[in-house]
């Protein structure tokens, strides 16, 4: 379960009461000292009755939810990073079943080309598109931001889904970055932050942002973020998605205090049978050898999707958690709220790496 409910609010209130309790205790005497305690016990169980309540209505998910429990998406306008193939592409295709407008934004125009073709084969009254967009390459995803807030009224909902996974030789980005940092994480920080004005335009925006149960070994390096100095290629993969449970907590923090009405969702798939083993590690190394022996066991990239579908479009989703399957090991099973790692809890790191995204890509949030 997230970590990150509102409830951190009450905390701070119930500190604040128990050092007025105290004070209330030294500085009175007699049957004054005791009705003011009287009146500060009583609010401190209102304030323990409020956070419970609050508590209460964070409803988790139906755990058999499928796209048959989408709500019609008519009217609202969807982009989804990496959607050519795997759950991307089945994202894509379910809020376009539902009559969402999809966007998808990818690298490879020809793959864009016949995703958006399968897609209007398969729901003839479809409304999709592509957009060319590298990851890896903030002028690219400059470009995307500015033709997009030039042409669309809002963004509704935005899926940061495009990843790679532990090529077995470290790669940088048009700026240098470690290639999984960059496109993973770095970019979508990027995107993301530059879309801001269109997201705040609708009544109900969602940023939905693919992490991985990868997140639970990972930890921010800020000595050798980059990776410059040892590259392990599954530890890269883990501190990008640690960073993306990071960045969409802090995501929502700002949301609320700022008041953008946008709600920053965590998700992770599970186990998902995707083209990610095959373009990073490869289905020959050890790592895809023991994947490809245990695939039956994985989730298909549709079911894959479901949480993903769930934090875009479910009316009782919740700003600031973190869904995915909670069966065996979190590899697949009912959706539910995921376990959020202890790493992913620590604020200071996560306004730590806030601060050095905004400077290592140059974008800040308004």
């Amino acid at each position: 379960m997230s970590g990150l409910m509102p409830f951190y609010h009450s905390k701070r209130e119930l500190t604040m009461w128990h050092s007025n309790a105290m004070f209330a205790i030294d500085a009175a005497s007699g049957i004054t000292r005791i009705l003011n305690l009287g009146r500060t016990l009583a609010a401190g169980v209102a304030l323990f009755s409020a956070a419970s309540v609050y508590a209460a209505d964070r409803v988790a998910p139906k755990p058999d939810w499928t796209t048959d429990d989408m709500p019609s998406q008519h009217g609202r306008i969807a982009l989804i990073t990496g959607g050519t193939s795997g759950m991307g592409y089945e994202d894509a295709l379910a809020l376009a079943r539902s009559g969402a407008q999809v966007i998808i934004a990818a690298r490879n125009s020809e793959r864009g080309a016949e995703a958006v073709a399968r897609i209007q084969a398969a729901v003839p009254d479809a409304e999709v598109q592509f957009e060319a967009v590298d990851l890896a390459d903030i002028s690219s995803i400059r470009a995307l931001a500015e033709r997009l807030n030039q042409r669309l009224p809002r963004l509704d909902v935005l899926i940061n889904n495009a990843a790679i996974m532990s090529p077995r030789e470290r790669g940088t980005s048009a700026e240098g970055f470690e290639l999984q940092l960059a496109i993973n994480y770095l970019g979508h920080f990027a995107l993301t932050g530059l879309l801001v004005p269109l997201l705040q335009e609708s009544p109900d925006a969602r940023v939905v942002s693919v992490s991985s149960i990868a997140a639970a070994r990972g930890a921010i390096n800020f000595d050798d973020l980059q990776s410059e100095q040892a590259y392990d290629p599954f530890g890269a993969y883990a501190q990008s998605k640690l960073a993306i449970l990071h960045w969409t907590f802090a995501l929502q923090r700002r949301s609320e205090a700022e008041g953008w009405r946008i709600r920053s969702i965590a998700v992770h798939p599970g186990v998902a049978v995707t083209e990610l083993i095959a373009r990073g590690p490869g289905l020959d190394s050890e790592f895809g050898k023991q994947w490809a022996l245990d695939r039956d066991k994985y989730h298909s990239a549709a079911q894959g999707a479901l949480s993903t579908l769930y934090a875009a479009t479910a009316p009782e989703a919740v700003g600031g958690a973190y869904y995915g399957p909670t069966g065996e090991e979190h590899k697949r099973g009912p959706l539910g709220f995921a376990d959020t790692p202890s790493a992913a809890t620590k604020e200071t790191d996560a306004e730590r790496l806030w601060g050095l995204s905004e400077q290592l890509i140059g974008v800040s949030y308004p």
